[in-house]
């Protein structure tokens, strides 16, 4: 059997594709760093991969709005390729930057089949200040392939406009359709946890969504960041495992493509 294949995409600011692509290859996949520009210029380069991840980072400084501006870029010269990677049941991940990118973009949360109208966002944080913590998370019942069979998380965040925001009625549907994949809770698992437990002020404490799919996902914590032990802020004190919580989102990744293979 071939090595799934990842596309990890780089360039213009991003700057978490070296510990994504990291992640991936632990999971057992290939993976393979490709510039936007050399994306744009080679567009069908895309169909030959299994999973598309858009990293963290600050992609154009945040310019206008973060992700914004990488956004309008995929939305107007790679729209037919990546519809038709939506439409071969690949997968994408989007990861802070990455998931502000995918919701300007409308491929989050791709509700009433809809990948390219933004409905919702990623906007200020609350407090007014970049927040770099780590965070508690709790699974949602959703379809998301990326956190089957997780119950909780613990990752850090760094981002100064992670806040989810949307209408209700788009917040209804989320609900309703189970696609709330993450959420921010407090350190004994307590909802509706307040800052700083929820670093954004984000809506409902979202942290994470998927389309109805569940193999498109975005997340604002950081699960790369956390695939080894060491990467923990606590592991010289407590006794934990050597592999860190983050990689389980990888390995669910890699494990969906093989079976489908």
């Amino acid at each position: 059997m071939r090595k799934v294949k990842v596309l990890v995409l780089y360039g213009h600011g991003i700057n978490c594709d070296n510990e994504t692509s990291k992640a991936f290859e632990l999971a057992g996949a290939y993976a393979e760093k490709v510039h936007t520009n050399e994306l744009i210029e080679n567009s069908n380069k895309l169909d030959t991969y299994d999973i598309l991840a858009f990293p963290g980072g600050f992609s154009f400084g945040d310019d206008i709005a973060a992700g914004k501006i990488h956004a309008v870029k995929f939305k107007y010269r790679l729209r037919e390729n990546l519809s038709r990677f939506i439409a071969d049941k690949k997968l994408i991940i989007g990861i802070c930057n990455g998931f502000q990118i995918m919701v300007k973009l409308g491929i989050l949360p791709g509700i009433d089949n809809d990948y390219w109208t933004e409905k919702v966002t990623l906007t200020f944080n609350d407090s007014g200040k970049f927040e770099d913590r780590w965070v508690y998370l709790k699974i949602g019942k959703s379809p998301c392939t990326f956190t089957k069979d997780i119950q909780g998380l613990y990752l850090p965040v760094r981002h100064g406009e992670g806040k989810f925001y949307t209408n209700q009625g788009i917040l209804n549907k989320l609900k309703k359709n189970n696609l709330v994949a993450i959420r921010y809770v407090g350190a004994n698992n307590e909802k509706n946890p307040g800052y700083p437990f929820n670093p954004n002020g984000s809506l409902d404490d979202i942290a994470g969504i998927c389309d109805p799919s569940g193999r498109i996902f975005g997340i604002m914590p950081h699960p790369e960041a956390y695939i080894y032990k060491e990467n923990h802020p606590r592991h010289t004190r407590e006794k934990l495992p050597e592999e860190g919580m983050g990689l389980k989102i990888f390995r669910n990744a890699v494990k969906y493509v093989k079976d489908n293979l």
